[in-house]
This record gives structure tokens, C-alpha cells and sequence, in this order.
């Protein structure tokens, strides 16, 4: 079941494209399960939406690469709450990728 979520980060977006670079060069930008992913600055860090094929998909990414990347990024210093938003994708449209759920 496509499963969406949203993640307001209440870190600088610096952190965010250290981040998104680390993870880039670890996966080569392939990661299973996922079919849309943006950030955005916010007025108090960066927000990140996410379309992914299913829940247990994003959990697992998040667990497995994610978590240990940012640990490495952050060298240590705790993360901030991240306020984790799931949502009921009810239409999605990728005409260049052939999907559409």
C-alpha cells in the first residue's frame, strides 16, 4: 500500500544537504520502495515529503541508512525531534516513471 509521510526537521538546512549528499554517494541515489522524495527550508530548519510503496518500506531505509548516516553526519550530537507526519497518499502521478497510484 503506497504510504506517504512528511518530516519537519528543526535543524539548519545545512544539515539537511549534508545529509542528502552522504546518503547519495551511499546509495547511489536507490533506494527500494521509495517513489518521491523533496525537502524544503522552513522558517525553522527543513521539511522532507516522502511517497514510499509501503510503511515497512520507510522504516526499514530509515533504520538501516538514514539513522546511521546522520549519526556519522552529526559525528555524535543528538538530533532534535523530528515531527513525523504519516499521510494517505490518494493520488500519485510520475508520467517519466510510468507510475500512477
Amino acid at each position: 500500500m503506497t504510504w506517504g509521510v512528511t518530516m519537519d526537521v528543526p535543524e539548519p538546512v545545512e544539515l539537511y544537504d549534508s545529509v542528502h549528499r552522504a546518503l547519495l554517494e551511499r546509495t547511489d541515489g536507490v533506494v527500494d520502495g521509495l517513489l518521491v522524495h523533496l525537502a524544503r527550508q522552513t522558517g525553522d530548519g527543513f521539511q522532507v515529503v516522502e511517497v514510499w510503496e509501503s510503511r515497512e518500506d520507510f522504516e526499514r531505509y530509515s533504520a538501516e541508512i538514514v539513522g546511521p548516516v546522520a549519526t556519522e553526519v552529526l559525528h555524535g550530537r543528538p538530533r532534535r525531534p523530528t515531527v513525523v507526519t504519516p499521510f494517505a497518499v490518494r493520488g500519485l502521478v510520475l508520467p517519466r516513471a510510468g507510475i500512477a497510484v
